[in-house]
């Protein structure tokens, strides 16, 4: 699941977490600005042992009613979740990444499903 990941990244040159692929069964979100060529939000959803993610190159928003584009990138190690720093020049996504903001989700659609929580 995480080739694509792999293949962008020189890991002994950033210090980006090498691949994982480890079920934290904490169902994570994590939101990180990213300064790269230009300025955009990361959003990640933890599912099936990786991040799910999304670039939202217009940032983000208070009003609910904003839509946002959100593109899809490729998917990320848990560990990813823990991440903040810069990302060298000449790598992939090269820029400064911040820790915006992290917690868990719940899936409706998945608790629907399973039914009562006992």
């Amino acid at each position: 699941m995480l080739d694509e990941y792999r293949k962008k990244r020189d890991f002994a040159k950033t210090g980006e977490p090498a691949p994982d692929e480890l079920k934290s069964e904490q169902s994570l979100y994590v939101i990180q600005k990213h300064n790269a060529r230009r300025i955009h939000f990361d959003f990640r959803l933890e599912h099936d042992g990786v991040l799910k993610s999304w670039a939202v190159p217009k940032g983000l928003s208070d009003d609910p009613r904003d839509k946002r584009l959100a593109i899809r990138t490729e998917d990320h190690p848990v560990a990813y979740a823990e991440f903040s720093g810069e990302i060298p020049e000449g790598e992939y996504g090269a820029g400064t990444v911040e820790l915006w903001d992290k917690g868990k989700f719940v899936n409706i659609t998945i608790k629907k499903r399973k039914g009562p929580a006992s």
